[in-house]
């Protein structure tokens, strides 16, 4: 069985930490680029010796880096994801940081998206080393009605996020809008469809207005893609594909927890096991642990129910949060989960969350975490 690594990228830099295939030794590998935010650092599955940097540094600004090494040496890209320069009549948009990175579908070596804030969607042909805007949503008219400027939207401004390759099909893809919605093409980005129905909004708001929709993350089940989990800033949803309606899955939820969190991830086999991590997000939307008290919750009925998952996790006094980016599982059997918090520190599960272990701490604020199987 080959090794695990678990790729961060946080506020102050990025780390890589591989373990052995029990995956009960972790050795370090880090910091890459310290002092610099990196948004998002991603493996390429097809080759396992790629790696992307989504990184905001100081004096290059908003760039991606490329590693095809497993991280000993980078190279930066030499277009990274820019918007078109706009006519001197019209407001142009400047990429405040690339968020979000997505390898292609498998059929297509050396094809990445890149999702950026403010909202804008890019691909890149040559394994990251240039990018080119998506016109079919930069520059289509219905959306930039309301796509906003860097200072819209979220609090850390607006984001293109949770892009999703359909594993069956190339040409089928998914975005989520934080704020914007869920999105859907079905010709590699040409014509985007909103996904939108059955979403609830913050009240007093209109749902029928795109742009007060805010999905936090989205995942597609690798053991049935027709099947796609959501955690909203308005609950936990689930869609049945070809239906083209959101259940609300999170009213199931304990009520004194609520549904509101930003991570979700799937299990790698099994379309009715998921596991979020909620916040609190009430009244001022504190962002951290409800109550101080952290927890991962699981479904394995496809949101009917929810368990709780807290052993090994700090009891109380905790008040730090998992970002939307920072949790995910691997392949193995059982599968194993990770996440990183805004404090600094990275959590492992070897048992699908049946028990949990401090990894890693005293990091910068972990802003994302991806597993994935070294060649």
């Amino acid at each position: 069985m080959s090794d695990l690594a678990l790729f961060v990228g946080t506020r102050k830099g990025a780390w890589i930490y591989r373990s052995d295939a029990a995956r009960r030794r972790w050795r370090v590998d880090g910091p890459h680029f310290l002092g610099h935010v990196i948004h998002h650092l991603v493996l390429d599955p097809r080759d396992r010796q790629t790696l992307l940097a989504a990184a905001r540094t100081g004096h290059l600004g908003p760039t991606i880096f490329r590693s095809t090494d497993l991280g000993r040496s980078w190279v930066e890209a030499k277009s990274p994801p820019a918007f078109a320069k706009a006519p001197d009549a019209e407001g142009g948009r400047t990429v405040d940081h690339t968020f979000w990175l997505t390898p292609g579908h498998a059929s297509e070596p050396g094809v990445w998206y890149a999702g950026t804030s403010p909202h804008g969607l890019f691909r890149s042909e040559d394994g990251g080393l240039t990018w080119q805007g998506v016109a079919g949503l930069n520059d289509n008219p219905r959306y930039r009605a309301w796509m906003g400027g860097p200072q819209d939207g979220t609090p850390d401004g607006p984001k293109l996020h949770s892009l999703l390759v359909d594993p069956r099909d190339a040409s089928h893809l998914y975005l989520g809008m934080s704020s914007g919605g869920v999105h859907e093409s079905r010709d590699r980005g040409e014509s985007w469809a909103p996904l939108v129905e059955g979403m609830e909004v913050v009240a007093m708001l209109d749902p029928g207005e795109l742009e007060f929709h805010d999905p936090h993350c989205l995942a597609l089940c690798p053991g049935n893609p027709d099947r796609l989990y959501q955690q909203n800033h308005c609950g936990i949803y689930r869609i049945d594909r070809p239906s083209d309606t959101w259940q609300r899955i999170g009213r199931n939820m304990p009520e004194a927890i609520g549904d509101i969190g930003f991570p979700v991830v799937v299990h790698p086999r099994d379309p009715d096991k998921a596991w979020v991590f909620p916040m609190d997000g009430t009244d001022v939307w504190p962002r951290t642990s409800p109550g101080g008290r952290p927890a991962a919750y699981v479904t394995h009925d496809g949101g009917g129910h929810w368990q709780r998952q807290d052993t090994g996790l700090p009891p109380d006094n905790a008040w730090w949060t998992v970002l939307r980016q920072a949790m995910a599982i691997d392949g193995r059997d059982p599968a194993g989960l990770y996440f990183g918090t805004t404090s600094g520190s990275i959590w492992a599960s070897a048992d699908e969350g049946a028990h949990w272990a401090l990894l890693a701490e005293h990091l910068p604020s972990v802003y994302a975490l991806e597993a994935a199987e070294l060649g």
